[in-house]
C-alpha cells in the first residue's frame, strides 16, 4: 500500500492529510488558539472528590476542571498489544479502591490529558503518564513490557521483548508499530530521550505550584510525523519551507531514513486542491456519501451516537434481491470504514446495513467490516451483526471530530443545523483569493463582501490572514460587511 502525507500550513492553521493508495483516509487540523490538549502533562490540584461517581475534578489551569475517573487514578497494568497507552487496564472491579482512598481535596497530582474538552465538558485526565516516542511508549509509573499488536511476527515480537527487557532504569515500555525492524541503537536512543523527558517533567513538578503545565505535546506536523511515519511512506509533501525544515531536523534525530521523502510543494494550485483533499473535506461535511454503483451512505451525528445508514439508491443489481442487497452492503463496507476515519467519528456508532436473509452473507459483511476497521489506529470494538442488520461499534475518541472542528451551530435555525465557523470561512476566502483566476494586476483593489461577524474577525483577531494575501498578490483588499449575505457566503469583486 502506498502512503503519502500532505501538510498544508496557512496562518493560523496547519492541516495534515494521510493518503492511502490515492485516497485520503484521515485529516487533522490544528488552529492557533485551539490547539488540542491531549498528551499535555499538568500539575493539578484536586478540587472536588465525588464518591458517588467514583471520580474527581482536578484544576489544571483551564476554564473547566479536568475529570479524573477512579480507573485513571490507579497505576495501570498495560494490556500487551496496545500501540499507544494513555491510561490503562486495571485490576478486577472487586479489588479496586474507591476514588476517595486515592485522592483527597486539595492534593497536588501530576496528570496527563487523554481526551480534549468536548460538548461543554472538561478534559479527561489520567494519573498514569504515557510518553510516546517514535518506536517506544514510556510508562514512568509501572514496570511492564508490551508489544504493539500490529506486529504479528512472533520472532520479531520476541526480539523486541528482549531488547526492551535489557534497557536500564525503571518504568514500563511498549514497542510501537514503528519499532518493527528497528535496531538496538535506535530503540536505545528513543528510550534515552523518553527517560530524560520523564525526569524533566518530575523536576518541573517539584519546583512548580499547582496548577501548572509541565509538558506540552508536539505541534501537529511533528506529532503526526512521530506517530504515523514508517518506511512504507512514499512522500511527505509540505507547502511551507519553515515547516519542512523543522520536520527534516526532527526526522534526522528520530528517523534519518525518512528525511529523503520530505518534499516542498511548489505547484501553482494549493496543495490540498491539487491532490483532491479539499474536495474530500467538503464532502465529509455532508450527510450523504454517494457510492459508485448508485447506492449511498447517510451519516447523522447526534448527542448520543452516530447513525450510518446504507441505502441501495439507484443500485438495482442484476440478479435476485438478496444478491443485490449483499453486493450493496459489501460495496458500502470500505467506504464506511474510510468515512469513520476521515470524519474521526468516535463514541458509539450504529451501522444500519440493508437487511440480508442469508446468515453467510451477514457473516461475510461483518468480517469485511472488521478487517477494514482493523486498519484504523483508533481502538474499535464491534458487536456482531444483528438480525435487523445493525452493527454497533465503539471507537476511541480523544479529540473533536471533523464536523465539530470546522463548523458551528447554525445561527439561522436555532442551532438545529451547523454552518462553517467564521475562521473556517476566512480560510476558505483566503484560498479563493489565491486561486489563479482571482489574480489581478499589482496595486489594484479587491473588494470582498462578507457577513458582519466575519468582517469583525478579519479586522481584529485574524488580520494576518488577508495581510499575507495582500503581500503575495500586491493588491489592497477592502472588506465590506454585508448583512444580506448568509452565514457561509462571501463575494469577491475584482
Amino acid at each position: 500500500m502506498r502512503k503519502d502525507l500532505l501538510i498544508n500550513v496557512t496562518p493560523p492553521e496547519t492541516r495534515v492529510a494521510l493518503v492511502e493508495d490515492g485516497r485520503v483516509v484521515e485529516v487533522f487540523h490544528e488552529r492557533r488558539g485551539q490547539r488540542g490538549l491531549v498528551g499535555n502533562v499538568y500539575l493539578g490540584r484536586v478540587h472536588r472528590v465525588l464518591p458517588g461517581m467514583q471520580a474527581a475534578f482536578v484544576a489544571i489551569g483551564l476554564e473547566r476542571d479536568a475529570f479524573l475517573y477512579v480507573e485513571d487514578a490507579l497505576m495501570p497494568l498495560e494490556d500487551e498489544g496496545e500501540d499507544t497507552a494513555v491510561g490503562g487496564s486495571t485490576s478486577p472491579a472487586a479489588e479496586k479502591p474507591r476514588i476517595d482512598d486515592l485522592v483527597k481535596e486539595g492534593q497536588e497530582i501530576v496528570v496527563q490529558v487523554t481526551k480534549d474538552p468536548i460538548s461543554g465538558k472538561g478534559p479527561r485526565v489520567t494519573a498514569a503518564l504515557s510518553l510516546p516516542g517514535r518506536t517506544l511508549v514510556f510508562l514512568p509509573s509501572v514496570r511492564e513490557i508490551g508489544i504493539s499488536r500490529r506486529i504479528t511476527d512472533e520472532d520479531e515480537r520476541e526480539r523486541l521483548r528482549r531488547l526492551l527487557e535489557a534497557l536500564p532504569g525503571e518504568g514500563g515500555l511498549i514497542a510501537r508499530t514503528a519499532a518493527q525492524g528497528a535496531g538496538e541503537a535506535e530503540i536505545a536512543a528513543d528510550h534515552g530521550y523518553l527517560t530524560n523527558l520523564a525526569e524533566r517533567i518530575s523536576r518541573q513538578a517539584e519546583r512548580s505550584g499547582a496548577p501548572a503545565l509541565l509538558h506540552r505535546e508536539l505541534d501537529l506536523s511533528l506529532r503526526i510525523a512521530r506517530d504515523l511515519l514508517s518506511t512504507d511512506f512514499a512522500a511527505i509533501r509540505i507547502d511551507d519551507e519553515a515547516t519542512a525544515a523543522r520536520l527534516r531536523e526532527f526526522l534526522s534525530a528520530v528517523a534519518p531514513s525518512l528525511v529523503h521523502v520530505v518534499d516542498v510543494y511548489s505547484g501553482d494550485a494549493p496543495l490540498f486542491e491539487a491532490f483532491g483533499i479539499q474536495a474530500e473535506i467538503e464532502n465529509a461535511l455532508k450527510s450523504r456519501v454517494e457510492l459508485p454503483s448508485g447506492g449511498s451512505l447517510v451519516i447523522q451525528q447526534t448527542e448520543a451516537l452516530v447513525a450510518i445508514d446504507v441505502n441501495t439508491g439507484k443500485f438495482v443489481g442484476k440478479d435476485a434481491l438478496e444478491d443485490t442487497v449483499f453486493a450493496a452492503n459489501l460495496e458500502a463496507v470500505p467506504e464506511i470504514a474510510r468515512q469513520i476515519r476521515l470524519r474521526d467519528l468516535g463514541g458509539l456508532l450504529v451501522i444500519d446495513f440493508i437487511d440480508m436473509s442469508e446468515s453467510d452473507h451477514r457473516r461475510e459483511v461483518f468480517e469485511r467490516l472488521e478487517a477494514e476497521l482493523d486498519r484504523d489506529r483508533a481502538r474499535t470494538r464491534l458487536l456482531a451483526l444483528s438480525d435487523f442488520g445493525l452493527v454497533e461499534v465503539t471507537r476511541q475518541r480523544s479529540r473533536g471530530n471533523l464536523e465539530k472542528t470546522l463548523t458551528r451551530p447554525c445561527p439561522c435555525c436555532s442551532a438545529r443545523g451547523r454552518v462553517r465557523s467564521d475562521l473556517t470561512l476566512a480560510l476558505d476566502l483566503r484560498r479563493d483569493l489565491l486561486r489563479p483566476p482571482i489574480l489581478t494586476e499589482r496595486g489594484a483593489t479587491v473588494r470582498v463582501r462578507v457577513p458582519p461577524s466575519l468582517a469583525k474577525l478579519l479586522a481584529e483577531e485574524e488580520r494576518a490572514i488577508l495581510e499575507d494575501v495582500q503581500e503575495r498578490l500586491g493588491v489592497d483588499i477592502e472588506i465590506l460587511p454585508d448583512e444580506t449575505l448568509g452565514p457561509e457566503d462571501f463575494e469577491i469583486e475584482v
